[in-house]
């Protein structure tokens, strides 16, 4: 049976509908801003500026050393979901039209691979 490791999670003018995922939401004008997996990720780090002008983040992962690996593959789109191109599991998606800009940092839990990305208007 797999040990469950204790997470952590900060977040800044934002919101999630449950605890470790679901639906995020900005705090100033309650627009959904993404959708987080629950289980797909060690790491994931989401800053933004919402097309309200609020500014926030949302980090979660689990506690403790996250080994991780370099990957130069972009993360591909599956049914609006973000996946990982390795084993193609979802991972987040973005409401791009609710935001101004917005990037991206995540550890996939399968693969260990890393993505980073952004993006602005």
């Amino acid at each position: 049976m797999r040990e469950k490791k204790e997470k952590f999670k900060n977040i800044k003018n934002g919101r999630l509908l449950k605890s470790f995922g679901s639906w995020m939401y900005c705090n100033a004008c309650n627009k959904t801003v993404g959708y987080l997996c629950y289980t797909t990720y060690s790491y994931f780090r989401f800053d933004f500026i919402c097309e309200c002008g609020n500014q926030g983040y949302f980090e979660l992962g689990e506690k403790g050393d996250i080994k991780s690996k370099e990957n130069n593959d972009n993360l591909i789109i599956a049914k609006n979901r973000l996946c990982c191109p390795q084993d193609k599991s979802p991972l987040f998606s973005i409401v791009k039209k609710r935001l101004i800009n917005y990037k991206y940092h995540v550890i996939c839990k399968k693969c260990n691979g890393k993505y980073e990305g952004k993006e602005q208007s």
